[in-house]
C-alpha cells in the first residue's frame, strides 16, 4: 500500500448496539452506518446514495456541507478562531449578530434583542418560560395540544405527546393545554381561551404566556392560519400575556419566509430559534425578546456552550447564501412543486390520503389508512433510497422536509420514490384485503 492510499475503514453496527445506550431511535429505522453527506443527499459507507427529505429534523436547511458556508467556517478554523467563547465578546458572535439584526431582522421591522441561550431548541425554551413568567410575576402557560417544543423539563410540560411526557418520570405543571384549531373544525379556539380567562370559574389560572409554532412538525403539519395568529397576537394584548413563537424547526426559510409567522404580519414578543441558526448542523440557539422583556440580570441563565463560535460563523454565512440564492422564494417555489405533484397524484392512489404544508415542510396524513401504513411507507422508501420521517398522532404524518436548496430533479426524484412506495403499500393493504375477504367467503361456502 503505498503512502498516499487510505485504508477504508469499516465502522460495525454491532459497536452501536453493544456499547451504546437503548434511547437511540433513529438508527433503528435507518440501519446503515453513514459516512458522508453532499447537498440533499446522505451516503453510507457501502457507497449507497440516500436522498434526505429529514435533513437532520431541520437542522440542515441549506444542505449538507454547503460549499460557501463550509469554506467560512474552514476559513476560520484555519485561521485559528476562537472556538469556545463562554458569553464573552468575540468577532464571530459580533459578526453574527450584526448580519442577523442589519439583514433579517430591521429589514422586517423586528426590534430584539438576542439572547443566546445554549446550543440547543429546549434552551431557547426554557428561558423563554424564564423570561415570560418573570415579566408577568405568573407560573402558568397555555400550549396547544399536538405542540412539541424539547425534552428537558419545562419545555415537556409544554409538550403533548404522551411517551416522552411518560419518560420524565415526574410530574409536569404550571401549563394549560389547549386544542389546537386542526383538531375540531367548528371549534373556536381563540373564543375558547378568552372564556378560559374570563370567566372567573373556569379555573385556569391566568397565564404568563403562551407558546405556538405557526406550523406544528412533530404535532402532524398543522398549520396555523394567518387570521389564527392576527388574533392570537390581540388575545394576548386583550389579557396581557406574551405570544412565544417557536421557529425551531419551522424557520430559516423552511416554510417559506425565514419566520414560519410573518405571512401573518405578527410581531412575537419572544422568538425562540435552533436548528437551522447554526447554518450547518452546528449547534446553536437564540431568543429573540422584544427589548422591555430583556429582564433577566446577568447569570440568571447560561450555559457552557452559549459561546460555540463555529456555529456563529457558519449562521452567518447562512444568512448571506440566503440573501444571496434567494431562498426564501425558492422555498415558496418549492412549495409549489410540491404541492402540484402531490395534488395530481396522491388522488389517485387513494382518495383517503391528504396532504397540507408550507414552504419545503409537508406533510401526507395516512390516519384514514390501516394500522402500520406510514410505517410500511417509511420503511419501503428507506429501502428505494429515500430517508424520512413520520410524525402527528400514531406517527401516521409522513414528513417531506428536504432542504431549501434541494435541486429540482432530485426534489422529483425521491418525491417519485415516495409516491412507488405509497402506491405498492396500498395495494398490498388491498390486496391483502381481498384475500382476506375471499377466504371469508370460502369459509363460508
Amino acid at each position: 500500500m503505498g503512502p498516499e492510499e487510505k485504508k477504508e475503514v469499516v465502522m460495525e453496527s454491532a459497536v452501536f448496539e453493544k456499547y451504546e445506550s437503548n434511547v437511540r431511535s433513529y438508527c433503528r429505522k435507518y440501519p446503515v452506518v453513514f459516512s458522508k453527506a453532499k447537498g440533499s443527499l446522505l451516503f453510507d459507507q457501502n457507497g449507497n446514495e440516500y436522498i434526505d427529505f429529514l435533513c437532520g429534523a431541520g437542522s440542515c436547511n441549506y444542505g449538507h456541507n454547503n460549499d460557501y458556508i463550509k469554506g467560512k467556517v474552514i476559513e476560520y478554523l484555519q485561521n485559528d478562531g476562537l472556538i469556545h467563547g463562554l458569553d464573552m465578546y468575540s468577532v464571530a458572535k459580533g459578526e453574527f449578530i450584526e448580519c442577523l439584526q442589519n439583514s433579517v431582522l430591521i429589514p422586517r421591522g423586528y426590534d430584539y434583542k438576542v439572547l443566546f441561550p445554549g446550543p440547543t431548541g429546549t434552551n431557547s425554551v426554557e428561558v423563554a418560560l424564564k423570561i415570560a413568567r418573570k415579566v408577568k410575576g405568573r407560573s402558568n402557560i397555555l400550549a396547544l395540544m399536538g405542540g412539541f417544543h424539547g425534552m428537558s423539563l419545562g419545555s415537556l410540560a409544554l409538550t403533548t405527546e404522551r411517551t416522552a411526557r411518560d419518560a420524565c418520570g415526574v410530574a409536569l405543571g404550571n401549563v394549560t393545554h389547549v386544542p389546537h384549531p386542526s383538531m375540531m373544525k367548528n371549534f373556536d379556539t381563540i373564543e375558547y381561551i378568552d372564556m378560559l380567562l374570563t370567566d372567573d370559574h373556569s379555573g385556569v389560572d391566568k397565564p404568563a404566556a403562551i407558546i405556538v409554532e405557526a406550523v406544528q412538525g412533530e404535532g402532524g403539519i398543522n398549520i396555523l392560519s394567518n387570521e389564527w395568529l392576527i388574533r392570537i397576537r390581540e388575545l394576548c394584548d386583550k389579557h396581557d400575556m406574551l405570544l412565544i413563537l417557536d421557529d425551531i424547526q419551522t424557520g430559516c426559510c423552511r416554510t417559506g419566509g425565514f419566520f414560519s409567522f410573518e405571512r401573518a404580519g405578527i410581531k412575537p414578543d419572544i422568538v425562540v430559534m435552533a436548528k437551522s441558526i447554526g447554518g450547518m448542523g452546528l449547534p446553536c440557539a437564540i431568543t429573540l425578546v422584544k427589548p422591555e422583556y430583556d429582564v433577566l440580570l446577568p447569570g440568571e441563565h447560561n450555559g457552557t456552550f452559549r459561546g460555540f463560535q463555529p456555529a456563529f460563523v457558519a449562521g452567518k454565512a447562512a444568512i448571506e447564501l440566503m440573501l444571496r440564492d434567494n431562498l426564501e422564494a425558492e422555498s415558496v417555489r418549492k412549495g409549489k412543486i410540491i404541492e402540484e405533484f402531490l395534488a395530481n397524484r396522491l388522488p389517485a392512489i387513494d382518495g383517503r390520503l391528504t396532504y397540507r404544508g408550507l414552504g419545503v415542510m409537508w406533510g401526507i396524513d395516512c390516519g384514514e389508512m390501516p394500522t402500520g401504513t406510514s410505517q410500511n411507507i417509511r420503511k419501503l422508501c428507506f429501502e428505494n433510497g429515500l430517508i424520512l420521517e413520520l410524525s402527528g398522532r400514531e406517527d401516521t404524518v409522513i414528513k417531506i422536509m428536504p432542504p431549501v436548496t434541494v435541486p429540482d430533479g432530485i426534489l422529483m426524484q425521491g418525491l417519485e420514490i415516495l409516491m412507488k412506495a405509497i402506491a405498492e403499500e396500498i395495494n398490498t393493504t388491498k390486496n391483502a384485503s381481498i384475500i382476506a375477504q375471499l377466504g371469508s367467503v370460502k369459509d363460508t361456502c
